[in-house]
């Protein structure tokens, strides 16, 4: 006859949930399980057993993106808000005027003011650099449009929101519905905005740096580029398969370089797009594990300080 490996415990004393055998007054800080020293798992408060401690691991490991962020329910989300906001600021350019909008005007980034004609909208008084001379015209007919140089900063970011022309807006948001998700979906919702804003911003610094300062540039061009380089940067990151995302940069390539010979498409914002979101995308692909909030955030910032500060002071020398 054997003798038991361990004492039967007394009556009313909880016993362990995985050791049959063991008293024990010690409970999970989750479910509330008895469990023996051999079962308790540290906590932030107390002490967790080996279950609640492997599901919280599995939870949290299926809630991060890739590098670090929050996994989204609906990675289309985002893209889906920003579409509405570019359609909603169309519709209000078209009910406004369209080309002759002042909707247009005030949220369009240009570099340098204009002055324009009341009477004829769709005409400007050449030779007037600033706001008192256009209030000079006589009749009262100049109008004056502010530019970046003139301290309307906000075009920087509302530009990239701005279209005129529904096959515009309408071929960008189609690229934004392609690209977007896919991005979210690998880096989360707050990166993958930051990402893009940060695009947008990059954009607009290469039109005041490059583009004619007497100009006018709408669109969401840059973002999309912005977005096409981080997830270039990501793919590389992560070894994954780029050469769908290759063809459709040669297909941006092509269209940048058939904007810069016969004009009317916005290379520089393409170009400084995919610059600075390729750059964003490396800050949260290659931050370090051990500090990564840390430093993508910071990086993320500093970016953003530097693309401002570059436009702002190109503002600056145009005034």
């Amino acid at each position: 006859m054997t003798q038991p490996s361990e004492d039967p415990p007394a009556t009313g004393v909880p016993i362990c949930y995985r050791h049959s055998g063991r008293e024990t007054w010690i409970r999970c800080q989750r479910c509330d399980k008895p469990i023996c020293p051999d079962c308790m798992r540290d906590a932030a408060v107390g002490f967790q057993c080996p279950d609640c401690v492997k599901e919280a691991n599995k939870s949290s490991r299926q809630n991060r993106a890739m590098y670090g962020g929050e996994r989204s329910a609906d990675p289309r989300l985002t893209t889906y808000v920003l579409i509405g906001i570019n359609a909603v600021v169309w519709l209000a350019i078209t009910a406004t005027g369209a080309r002759l909008s002042r909707v247009a005007d005030l949220l369009a980034l240009s570099p340098t003011g204009s002055c324009g004609s009341r009477s004829a909208p769709n005409q400007y008084y050449p030779g007037l650099p600033s706001e008192t001379s256009c209030n000079l015209v006589p009749g009262g007919d100049g109008v004056w449009h502010a530019g970046v140089a003139d301290g309307a900063w906000w075009q920087l970011i509302t530009s990239a929101f701005t279209h005129v022309e529904i096959w515009h807006v309408a071929m960008n948001m189609f690229a934004l519905l392609i690209f977007g998700p896919a991005l979210e979906a690998i880096i989360g919702r707050t990166r993958y905005l930051g990402v893009y804003l940060i695009s947008a911003v990059g954009g607009s610094a290469a039109v005041m740096l490059l583009s004619n300062p007497s100009g006018s540039t709408v669109g969401a061009s840059g973002a999309l580029f912005g977005l096409l380089g981080a997830l270039l940067v990501v793919a590389r990151k992560a070894r994954l398969d780029s050469r769908a995302l290759l063809q459709n940069l040669g297909l941006g390539v092509a269209i940048s370089v058939y904007g810069l010979v016969v004009g009317g498409i916005s290379w520089q914002g393409h170009l400084g797009g995919f610059v600075a979101g390729a750059a964003a995308a490396a800050v949260i692909a290659y931050a370090p594990r051990s500090k990564r909030t840390v430093v993508q955030w910071t990086g993320l910032g500093l970016l953003t300080v530097v693309l401002v500060a570059i436009a702002l002071a190109r503002g600056l020398a145009l005034a």
